[in-house]
């Protein structure tokens, strides 16, 4: 209206007979007093418009930074958790550079952001390092300062960036972890982290195009930055790094890239990482790209700005969308992180993932489920099979439980667990436990959630711990019957034959009898009992040894074995080193009765016609081996029989193992069909020292 009202003006100022020039003036004038409230209303929204967007790159690059420095934080934190692993490496306890080596190459060639890997004395005397061959003379350690920052913390480092060797010729980040064994800091395991690869991951983290990303360690020296992934030369800053630092969390330090673009910068510094941090730089020229697309709409005039107030709401709505757009993204980058540390939980508890939809009666598992039920699975994703399937695997006498447990965990809620076996043609009978739990409303529950795990070495050891314990008590009362039948059958008619001896001796004093029979009788008397005192001394000697108080473990072990092989007509070898009889009771006890037991075991099973035994006491415990040359056995079935409740003789090699076991100490058994058996015995020193 109001341009119609201009126009209609203009067309009068125009068409009459006054003074044109001052017609036209005029009618300039109502144009422009018309316009200046358009321009100002237009100048005004195009300025609110442009701050809005300012705001919104500078919390998008808030955003990016964070985005960013989650990403590096938790990449240096699995390789600091991987090189402790390494550090914690079974080679490094014996000092077994060769095999360290080889598994340190390994780990190396398996992590990308690995460049090598190196191991230094406290003294700074490298003694390896995977880049090199093993022995190769190497240089002189780098980064002495995050080196000695281990060795007063004892604890892992993440140094700057620097010459890592000048035989190697790079510029790597040292990660330094100490290696630790009894309490003593053995030796400095240094991991060369490329920087390239962290620019790489700096550029995954989903900066948008045009920004620019740079990664600063503790002495503002530039280790990766993007688009541009090449690392600055050792010492290079930037004072623009420099003032963002200084200013502590200011977000309007400005500066240039190295492609001379000026932009702005936000900064955070990155928790673990003894002062690195990481900054983002957005161009200025986004960040003022509304501005100077106002002022050409102020300069466009009044039928401009009517565009400029539709390109503005154009533009706000496309900045709501981005920036949902990107909340999603975030949303769904975080679900997926939060995913995948729940799958690598799972993995490393080797459970096996599943879903039973009972309305559907439909079963879906991952891959590892599929093995612990020996199913055929896809390798990666899930596999979907009827439920009817599923329980078709389980034994019958079973299934009324792996029902109950479906039925708990739907009235209930809450969580919920069932243990059944299975049969397999390569592992026999095993079994597994199943947890679940089913989620929602009471009437509305019918998905059950759940993990499988193989629980079979607890049960197998449940199982044979609880035989074992059995079959002490039956040897127990069968040890119980055979002395209270040798007091009977032996010592019992002894002393009744003394009895009735010197009862006929009494009458035969009595009587007058000549001095030659009453000294026969009482010669006899004398050898009843002497006979009665052995066979006591037996009985006892069977019930505890004396000869090991009497004559000290060693001694009582051969002479044991002396009287094993004169009775029973085998060949035994024995041979002792390190004899010292200053051993803790118990520990003597078991010694003698493994050895026992051994012997026993070969005269029943083994069909040996030589047996060798020894025994040795070293600075770290004692070491007993006993190995014959019979027809032998197979250890793992022996073991499975136990284990499944199966009928054995005596205690034999469960007792042996529950012996040791208590002792805190190992027991392992070599044996095949006909190539006889070796039994092999550790006692650790703690429990084999004497108590004073």
């Amino acid at each position: 209206m109001r341009a119609t009202v201009i126009a209609e003006l203009g067309s009068r100022l125009s068409s009459g007979s006054g003074r044109p020039k001052e017609g036209v003036w005029l009618f300039t004038a109502l144009v422009l007093t018309a316009a200046i409230p358009v321009l100002l209303l237009g100048g005004w929204m195009a300025y609110i418009t442009a701050d809005q967007e300012r705001s919104y790159a500078r919390k998008a690059a808030t955003e990016a930074l964070t985005q960013a420095a989650h990403r590096i934080e938790g990449e240096i934190s699995r390789e600091l958790q991987v090189a402790e692993t390494l550090a914690s490496s079974a080679a490094l306890d014996q000092g077994n550079l060769r095999d360290f080596y080889l598994e340190a190459t390994r780990i190396v060639a398996a992590r990308p952001l690995w460049e090598t890997a190196a191991l230094t004395k406290p003294d700074q005397e490298q003694v390896l390092n995977v880049l090199r061959p093993l022995g190769a003379p190497l240089g002189p350690v780098t980064d002495a300062e995050s080196f000695n920052a281990v060795l007063r913390a004892r604890k892992p480092v993440l140094g700057g960036l620097g010459p890592y060797q000048a035989a190697i010729g790079k510029q790597l980040v040292s990660l330094r972890v100490p290696v630790i064994r009894d309490g003593e800091l053995r030796y400095v395991l240094t991991i060369g982290l490329l920087p390239d690869q962290i620019g790489t991951i700096l550029g995954q983290a989903g900066l948008p195009a045009g920004w620019a990303g740079t990664v600063v360690d503790a002495k503002e020296k530039i280790v990766a930055r993007t688009p541009d992934t090449k690392i600055a030369k050792a010492g290079a800053t930037t004072p623009a790094v420099q003032e963002a630092m200084a200013r502590g969390g200011s977000n309007s330090a400005r500066t240039q890239t190295r492609e001379g673009i000026d932009v702005e910068t936000v900064h955070r510094v990155l928790a673990g990482t003894e002062g690195w941090s990481v900054h983002v730089g957005v161009p200025v020229s986004e960040l003022n790209a509304p501005v100077s697309r106002s002022l050409r709409l102020l300069f466009g005039g009044t039928a401009a700005s009517v565009g400029l107030a539709i390109a503005l709401g154009l533009v706000i709505a496309r900045e709501i969308a981005q920036r949902r757009r990107m909340e999603a993204l975030q949303s769904a980058a975080a679900l997926m992180d939060s995913e995948k540390r729940g799958a690598l939980a799972i993995d490393a508890a080797e459970l096996g993932t599943w879903r039973w939809d009972l309305s559907a009666n439909e079963f879906s598992g991952c891959g590892r489920f599929c093995a612990l039920l020996g199913l055929a699975g896809a390798r990666s994703g899930e596999t979907r099979w009827s439920a009817d399937r599923i329980v078709a695997l389980v034994e019958p006498p079973h299934r009324a439980a792996l029902a109950s447990f479906a039925t708990d965990c739907l009235e209930s809620g809450r969580s919920s667990s069932v243990e059944f076996p299975l049969q397999s043609d390569d592992r026999g009978e095993y079994w597994l436990r199943a947890a679940g739990r089913a989620e929602g409303p009471p009437n509305r529950r019918h998905v059950i959630h759940g993990v499988l795990a193989d629980i079979d070495v607890l049960k197998r050891a449940e199982t044979e711990r609880s035989h074992l314990l059995r079959r002490l008590a039956s040897a127990q009362e069968e040890e119980q019957r055979r002395i209270s039948r040798e007091l009977h059958d032996q010592i019992g008619q002894t002393v009744t034959g003394l009895s009735l001896g010197l009862k006929a001796l009494e009458q035969g004093l009595a009587k007058g009898g000549n001095g030659e029979a009453a000294t026969e009788q009482v010669r006899w008397l004398e050898q009843l009992a002497a006979q009665i005192g052995r066979d006591i001394h037996r009985t006892a000697s069977d019930l505890r040894p004396t000869a090991i108080d009497d004559l000290g473990i060693f001694k009582a072990i051969e002479a044991y074995v002396a009287e094993w092989q004169e009775r029973y007509g085998i060949r035994v070898d024995i041979q002792t080193f390190g004899r010292d009889d200053s051993l803790a009771p118990d520990v003597a006890a078991v010694l003698y009765r493994l050895v026992q037991e051994g012997l026993t075991n070969v005269l029943k099973h083994a069909n040996a016609s030589k047996v060798s035994i020894v025994l040795e006491k070293k600075s770290e415990g004692l070491a007993l081996v006993l190995e014959d040359d019979g027809i032998g056995f197979d250890p793992e079935k022996v073991g499975r029989v136990a284990s499944r409740g199966g009928r054995t003789s005596g205690l034999g090699l469960s007792g042996m193992k529950e012996r040791v076991a208590l002792l805190g100490g190992t027991i392992a058994v070599e044996s095949a069909a006909g190539k006889g058996s070796t039994i092999f015995v550790q006692i650790p020193m703690e429990a084999s020292e004497a108590v004073r």
